[in-house]
């Protein structure tokens, strides 16, 4: 029933992206539930990014 969906980033990726974005302190004292939506959206939309720039070094001759 209740299905346990798999993390896709690794936590070492996580805490950088936190304290990258500056809310590292709010994971440490309050975990991951009390970041605000804003900034989990954020952390997404930067490891997309780091992600696009990865693969588009490793397409490059």
């Amino acid at each position: 029933m209740g299905r346990r969906r798999r993390g896709v980033m690794s936590e070492q990726l996580k805490y950088e992206l936190a304290k990258d974005l500056g809310f590292y302190d709010t994971v440490q004292q309050e975990g991951w539930g009390g970041i605000r939506s804003k900034d989990a959206g954020n952390m997404v939309k930067r490891a997309i990014q780091l992600a696009e720039q990865a693969a588009a070094k490793s397409n490059q001759p």
